[in-house]
Protein backbone atom coordinates (compact mmCIF):
# COMPACT_ATOMS: atom_id res chain seq x y z
CA UNK A 1 0.00 0.00 0.00
CA UNK A 2 1.38 3.40 -0.99
CA UNK A 3 1.62 6.06 1.74
CA UNK A 4 2.50 9.62 0.60
CA UNK A 5 5.34 11.23 2.53
CA UNK A 6 7.52 14.32 2.16
CA UNK A 7 10.33 12.98 4.37
CA UNK A 8 11.51 9.53 5.35
CA UNK A 9 10.47 8.38 8.84
CA UNK A 10 13.08 9.22 11.47
CA UNK A 11 13.83 5.55 12.11
CA UNK A 12 14.51 4.90 8.41
CA UNK A 13 17.94 5.92 7.19
CA UNK A 14 18.49 6.77 3.54
CA UNK A 15 17.97 3.33 2.07
CA UNK A 16 17.71 1.79 -1.34
CA UNK A 17 14.59 2.91 -3.10
CA UNK A 18 13.08 3.11 -6.57
CA UNK A 19 13.66 6.14 -8.74
CA UNK A 20 11.20 7.74 -11.14
CA UNK A 21 13.39 9.83 -13.41
CA UNK A 22 11.75 12.21 -15.89
CA UNK A 23 13.22 14.50 -18.50
CA UNK A 24 11.78 17.78 -19.72
CA UNK A 25 9.72 15.98 -22.38
CA UNK A 26 7.80 13.86 -19.86
CA UNK A 27 9.84 10.76 -20.66
CA UNK A 28 10.48 8.25 -17.88
CA UNK A 29 13.66 6.22 -17.41
CA UNK A 30 12.92 2.49 -17.36
CA UNK A 31 15.65 -0.11 -16.79
CA UNK A 32 14.84 -3.69 -17.79
CA UNK A 33 11.14 -2.83 -17.72
CA UNK A 34 11.11 -1.24 -14.25
CA UNK A 35 11.98 1.96 -12.45
CA UNK A 36 15.63 1.66 -11.40
CA UNK A 37 16.38 0.64 -7.81
CA UNK A 38 19.44 2.29 -6.24
CA UNK A 39 20.75 4.05 -3.15
CA UNK A 40 21.11 7.28 -5.14
CA UNK A 41 19.63 8.70 -8.30
CA UNK A 42 20.83 6.71 -11.33
CA UNK A 43 21.37 9.89 -13.37
CA UNK A 44 22.58 13.41 -12.72
CA UNK A 45 19.55 15.42 -11.77
CA UNK A 46 18.04 18.36 -10.03
CA UNK A 47 16.21 18.36 -6.69
CA UNK A 48 15.07 14.95 -5.48
CA UNK A 49 11.61 14.47 -4.00
CA UNK A 50 10.39 11.64 -1.84
CA UNK A 51 6.93 10.66 -3.09
CA UNK A 52 6.18 8.18 -0.33
CA UNK A 53 6.55 4.56 0.70
CA UNK A 54 5.02 1.61 -1.12
CA UNK A 55 5.04 -1.41 1.23
CA UNK A 56 8.01 0.19 2.96
CA UNK A 57 9.98 0.93 -0.22
CA UNK A 58 10.81 4.62 -0.79
CA UNK A 59 9.83 6.04 -4.18
CA UNK A 60 11.77 9.09 -5.33
CA UNK A 61 11.20 11.55 -8.17
CA UNK A 62 14.00 13.40 -9.93
CA UNK A 63 14.15 15.45 -13.15
CA UNK A 64 17.26 15.23 -15.29
CA UNK A 65 19.23 18.33 -16.15
CA UNK A 66 19.53 17.50 -19.83
CA UNK A 67 16.41 18.86 -21.56
CA UNK A 68 16.69 16.49 -24.50
CA UNK A 69 16.68 13.43 -22.25
CA UNK A 70 19.84 12.13 -23.90
CA UNK A 71 21.97 11.53 -20.82
CA UNK A 72 23.86 8.27 -20.55
CA UNK A 73 21.59 5.76 -18.88
CA UNK A 74 22.30 2.47 -17.13
CA UNK A 75 22.65 -0.66 -19.24
CA UNK A 76 19.20 -1.90 -20.24
CA UNK A 77 17.71 1.55 -19.74
CA UNK A 78 15.47 3.50 -22.10
CA UNK A 79 13.35 6.64 -22.08
CA UNK A 80 9.61 5.96 -22.39
CA UNK A 81 6.91 8.63 -22.79
CA UNK A 82 4.60 8.91 -19.79
CA UNK A 83 1.54 7.99 -21.89
CA UNK A 84 3.37 5.09 -23.54
CA UNK A 85 4.43 3.80 -20.13
CA UNK A 86 0.88 2.63 -19.48
CA UNK A 87 0.74 -1.15 -19.83
CA UNK A 88 4.52 -1.51 -19.63
CA UNK A 89 4.62 -1.22 -15.84
CA UNK A 90 2.09 -2.02 -13.13
CA UNK A 91 -0.88 0.29 -12.69
CA UNK A 92 0.51 1.38 -9.30
CA UNK A 93 3.84 2.31 -10.87
CA UNK A 94 2.12 4.21 -13.69
CA UNK A 95 0.09 6.23 -11.19
CA UNK A 96 3.26 6.96 -9.21
CA UNK A 97 4.99 8.12 -12.41
CA UNK A 98 2.10 10.55 -12.87
CA UNK A 99 2.53 11.75 -9.29
CA UNK A 100 6.25 12.22 -9.90
CA UNK A 101 5.56 14.23 -13.04
CA UNK A 102 3.20 16.59 -11.23
CA UNK A 103 5.63 17.14 -8.35
CA UNK A 104 8.51 17.87 -10.71
CA UNK A 105 6.45 20.26 -12.87
CA UNK A 106 5.45 22.11 -9.69
CA UNK A 107 9.11 22.30 -8.64
CA UNK A 108 10.13 23.70 -12.01
CA UNK A 109 7.32 26.27 -12.19
CA UNK A 110 7.62 27.71 -8.67
CA UNK A 111 11.28 28.64 -8.40
CA UNK A 112 10.30 32.27 -7.77
CA UNK A 113 7.56 33.86 -5.71
CA UNK A 114 4.52 34.88 -7.72
CA UNK A 115 3.90 37.82 -5.36
CA UNK A 116 7.33 39.46 -4.96
CA UNK A 117 9.61 37.49 -7.34
CA UNK A 118 12.00 36.37 -4.60
CA UNK A 119 13.74 32.99 -5.07
CA UNK A 120 11.70 30.39 -3.18
CA UNK A 121 12.96 27.64 -0.88
CA UNK A 122 11.57 24.28 0.18
CA UNK A 123 9.32 24.33 3.22
CA UNK A 124 10.91 22.25 6.00
CA UNK A 125 7.88 20.01 6.66
CA UNK A 126 5.27 20.40 3.90
CA UNK A 127 5.45 19.70 0.18
CA UNK A 128 5.58 23.38 -0.62
CA UNK A 129 7.95 26.09 -1.75
CA UNK A 130 7.98 29.19 0.41
CA UNK A 131 9.08 32.73 -0.23
CA UNK A 132 11.65 33.75 2.42
CA UNK A 133 10.68 37.39 1.92
CA UNK A 134 6.86 37.58 1.99
CA UNK A 135 6.24 34.00 3.27
CA UNK A 136 3.86 33.08 0.42
CA UNK A 137 3.63 29.30 0.11
CA UNK A 138 3.15 27.51 -3.21
CA UNK A 139 1.80 23.96 -3.02
CA UNK A 140 1.68 21.55 -5.98
CA UNK A 141 -0.99 22.81 -8.33
CA UNK A 142 -4.05 20.71 -9.11
CA UNK A 143 -6.48 21.94 -11.77
CA UNK A 144 -9.96 20.37 -11.47
CA UNK A 145 -11.63 19.41 -14.74
CA UNK A 146 -14.88 17.62 -15.45
CA UNK A 147 -15.34 14.94 -18.08
CA UNK A 148 -18.86 13.80 -18.88
CA UNK A 149 -20.67 11.26 -20.99
CA UNK A 150 -24.04 12.57 -22.11
CA UNK A 151 -26.64 9.85 -22.74
CA UNK A 152 -30.04 9.76 -24.39
CA UNK A 153 -32.58 7.31 -25.76
CA UNK A 154 -32.31 7.82 -29.52
CA UNK A 155 -34.69 6.70 -32.26
CA UNK A 156 -32.86 3.37 -32.54
CA UNK A 157 -31.92 2.88 -28.89
CA UNK A 158 -29.36 4.19 -26.38
CA UNK A 159 -26.89 6.78 -27.65
CA UNK A 160 -24.03 8.85 -26.26
CA UNK A 161 -22.66 12.22 -27.31
CA UNK A 162 -19.05 11.94 -28.50
CA UNK A 163 -16.79 14.59 -29.95
CA UNK A 164 -13.60 14.77 -31.99
CA UNK A 165 -11.55 17.38 -30.14
CA UNK A 166 -8.92 19.47 -31.87
CA UNK A 167 -6.32 18.20 -29.39
CA UNK A 168 -6.41 14.80 -31.13
CA UNK A 169 -4.15 14.64 -34.17
CA UNK A 170 -6.11 11.91 -35.90
CA UNK A 171 -9.82 11.11 -36.07
CA UNK A 172 -10.53 10.11 -32.49
CA UNK A 173 -13.67 10.70 -30.43
CA UNK A 174 -14.17 10.94 -26.70
CA UNK A 175 -16.36 12.34 -23.95
CA UNK A 176 -16.65 16.10 -23.53
CA UNK A 177 -14.45 17.76 -20.91
CA UNK A 178 -13.52 21.17 -19.55
CA UNK A 179 -11.94 23.03 -16.65
CA UNK A 180 -13.88 24.28 -13.65
CA UNK A 181 -14.26 28.05 -13.35
CA UNK A 182 -13.76 29.89 -10.02
CA UNK A 183 -16.94 29.86 -7.93
CA UNK A 184 -18.53 27.12 -10.04
CA UNK A 185 -19.78 23.76 -8.79
CA UNK A 186 -18.76 20.61 -10.64
CA UNK A 187 -22.35 20.02 -11.74
CA UNK A 188 -22.64 23.58 -13.05
CA UNK A 189 -19.41 23.09 -14.96
CA UNK A 190 -20.75 19.92 -16.59
CA UNK A 191 -23.87 21.71 -17.84
CA UNK A 192 -21.94 24.79 -19.00
CA UNK A 193 -19.24 22.88 -20.87
CA UNK A 194 -21.75 20.65 -22.68
CA UNK A 195 -23.76 23.72 -23.70
CA UNK A 196 -20.69 25.69 -24.80
CA UNK A 197 -19.12 22.89 -26.82
CA UNK A 198 -22.22 21.33 -28.40
CA UNK A 199 -25.31 23.45 -27.64
CA UNK A 200 -26.93 20.56 -25.75
CA UNK A 201 -28.89 21.01 -22.49
CA UNK A 202 -28.41 18.28 -19.87
CA UNK A 203 -29.84 17.30 -16.50
CA UNK A 204 -29.44 14.54 -13.90
CA UNK A 205 -25.69 15.04 -13.58
CA UNK A 206 -24.33 12.00 -11.71
CA UNK A 207 -20.84 11.49 -10.30
CA UNK A 208 -18.95 8.57 -11.83
CA UNK A 209 -15.33 8.52 -10.65
CA UNK A 210 -12.16 10.61 -10.58
CA UNK A 211 -8.60 10.29 -11.84
CA UNK A 212 -5.39 12.24 -11.32
CA UNK A 213 -4.28 13.24 -14.81
CA UNK A 214 -0.63 14.33 -14.97
CA UNK A 215 -0.72 16.16 -18.30
CA UNK A 216 0.42 18.26 -16.60
CA UNK A 217 -1.48 18.63 -13.30
CA UNK A 218 -5.20 17.99 -13.64
CA UNK A 219 -7.76 16.16 -11.54
CA UNK A 220 -10.36 14.68 -13.87
CA UNK A 221 -13.79 14.25 -12.25
CA UNK A 222 -16.10 12.05 -14.29
CA UNK A 223 -19.87 12.36 -14.62
CA UNK A 224 -22.80 10.89 -16.48
CA UNK A 225 -25.52 13.28 -17.64
CA UNK A 226 -28.87 12.95 -19.39
CA UNK A 227 -29.93 14.79 -22.55
CA UNK A 228 -32.79 17.27 -22.19
CA UNK A 229 -32.96 19.27 -25.42
CA UNK A 230 -31.07 20.97 -28.21
CA UNK A 231 -29.44 20.25 -31.55
CA UNK A 232 -25.68 19.87 -31.85
CA UNK A 233 -23.90 23.13 -32.66
CA UNK A 234 -20.17 22.65 -32.13
CA UNK A 235 -17.74 25.15 -30.66
CA UNK A 236 -15.36 25.17 -33.61
CA UNK A 237 -12.38 26.44 -31.64
CA UNK A 238 -12.50 23.25 -29.53
CA UNK A 239 -14.39 20.62 -31.52
CA UNK A 240 -13.92 19.25 -35.05
CA UNK A 241 -17.07 17.15 -35.04
CA UNK A 242 -19.66 15.82 -32.56
CA UNK A 243 -22.59 13.45 -32.92
CA UNK A 244 -24.78 10.87 -31.19
CA UNK A 245 -23.59 7.27 -31.43
CA UNK A 246 -25.13 3.95 -30.53
CA UNK A 247 -23.16 0.88 -29.40
CA UNK A 248 -23.16 -0.57 -32.91
CA UNK A 249 -21.79 2.46 -34.79
CA UNK A 250 -19.12 3.87 -32.48
CA UNK A 251 -16.26 5.85 -34.05
CA UNK A 252 -12.62 5.43 -32.89
CA UNK A 253 -12.85 5.82 -29.08
CA UNK A 254 -11.00 4.93 -25.88
CA UNK A 255 -12.29 1.69 -24.36
CA UNK A 256 -11.18 1.15 -20.78
CA UNK A 257 -7.42 1.70 -20.78
CA UNK A 258 -5.61 4.39 -18.84
CA UNK A 259 -8.11 7.25 -19.02
CA UNK A 260 -11.38 7.99 -17.29
CA UNK A 261 -12.88 8.73 -20.71
CA UNK A 262 -12.40 5.10 -21.61
CA UNK A 263 -13.87 3.99 -18.28
CA UNK A 264 -16.99 6.10 -18.84
CA UNK A 265 -17.55 4.68 -22.32
CA UNK A 266 -16.82 1.11 -21.24
CA UNK A 267 -19.25 1.46 -18.33
CA UNK A 268 -21.98 2.71 -20.69
CA UNK A 269 -21.39 -0.15 -23.12
CA UNK A 270 -21.65 -2.68 -20.32
CA UNK A 271 -24.87 -1.14 -19.05
CA UNK A 272 -26.38 -1.15 -22.53
CA UNK A 273 -25.38 -4.76 -23.05
CA UNK A 274 -26.78 -5.76 -19.68
CA UNK A 275 -30.10 -4.08 -20.42
CA UNK A 276 -30.28 -5.64 -23.87
CA UNK A 277 -30.30 -2.24 -25.58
Amino acid sequence: MFVPRVHLPEHMPRAQGRWIVLDQRQQVLVVDGEFPAADESPVAGEAQHLLGLDDGTPFWAVSVLDEAGLLEVPEGGEWVGLRDLFGQVSETDWVLAGRASQVLVWERDHQFCGRCATKTIHHPTDRARQCPNCKLMAFPRISPAVIMLVEREGPDGPEVLLAWGRQFRGRFYSALAGFVEPGESLEECVAREVMEETGIVVEDVRYFSSQPWPFPHSMMIGFNASYVSGEIVIQEEEIVEADWYGPENLPPIPRGGMSIAGWLIQDWLQRVQKSGG
